[in-house]
């Protein structure tokens, strides 16, 4: 998937990618985060900018805090 990097991707996108990486992988909500991190971010938290970060951050505490307790 090409992500153009002057654009912030929003929460609703990373609730998505996280989820998918769930079902497809089969895992903990932690390691779908860890995933994500290395797949997406290429393990720098910098990569796509800030605010997109802490939107990935955002989408995990949600589920975190709403589904996968």
């Amino acid at each position: 998937m090409t992500v153009n990097r002057g654009s912030v991707l929003g929460k609703e996108y990373f609730l998505s990618y996280i989820k998918l990486i769930l079902k497809s992988r089969n895992c903990t909500l932690e390691m779908a985060k860890e995933l994500t991190f290395k797949m997406f971010f290429h393990n720098n938290k910098d990569q796509f900018g800030k605010e997109t970060y802490q939107r990935f951050l955002t989408a995990y505490e949600e589920l975190k805090n709403c589904c996968y307790q």
